[in-house]
């Protein structure tokens, strides 16, 4: 299932950037009972610095991907 979710949102992202599918990859991926959740972005023009994050609801098999931008990058200083 892994496999097969990883190749239709590369499918889906690379329609949607008007790309071939190996100019998207993943940056992390997660599954979770019927449900999986993965973190994709590619290095295309059309990207745009974009990161697109897809989840696949098991219980309704439906596809989601919520677009976002990165607007900063704050450090802050932690001591555990």
């Amino acid at each position: 299932m892994d496999k097969d979710f990883y190749k239709l949102v590369t499918q889906k992202l690379a329609e949607k950037l008007g790309c071939e599918t190996q100019d998207i990859y993943i940056v992390w991926q997660c599954k979770t009972l019927q449900n999986i959740k993965g973190l994709f972005s590619s290095d295309v023009e059309a990207a745009n610095g974009m990161y697109y994050e897809a989840t696949y609801n098991g219980n309704k098999g439906e596809l989601y991907l919520d677009s976002y931008k990165k607007l900063e990058n704050e450090v802050i200083k932690v001591k555990f």
